[in-house]
């Protein structure tokens, strides 16, 4: 009975052990990007005050200050940017890129011959502009 308590219990080290290992390469895959949907905010709370807020291109994301340690991120348009907060000392809290893209969920792709249209269906289905920096 020991036996199978032992081997049951190797078992599901074995496979916690595996999940960790399976979540810490899918973090390792989205480290370094902050990703928001277009016409969407996401919150940044942040452990220490931020004194500067810097966008690389304004076009594809916005950045506001709800307080010193909360920035509210909002996608704009398609694309890739960088986001930059400093404290006070001007040394950086955040350098990341930012990953704008469109809520998969809820669009439509038209093809006919070489050309596409995408169609954001939230809640009716509306042409999607085609602006911004490439990702």
């Amino acid at each position: 009975m020991s036996d199978r308590r032992n081997a049951a219990a190797a078992a599901m080290i074995l496979a916690i052990a595996m999940i960790s290992q399976a979540t810490a390469v899918h973090a390792q895959e989205d480290e370094g990007i902050l990703r928001v949907y277009m016409n969407s905010a996401r919150v940044l709370k942040l452990d220490r005050p931020v004194s500067k807020v810097i966008v690389g291109n304004s076009e594809v994301a916005d950045a506001t200050v709800a307080d010193s340690k909360t920035i509210v991120l909002t996608g704009r348009s398609y694309g890739t940017t960088n986001l930059v907060l400093l404290d006070a000392d001007g040394n950086a809290i955040v350098d990341e890129r930012i990953l704008v893209s469109i809520d998969e969920s809820s669009t439509v792709r038209v093809f006919k011959s070489t050309q596409r249209t995408v169609l954001s269906c939230t809640p009716n289905c509306e042409q999607h502009s085609q602006t911004g920096a490439n990702p």
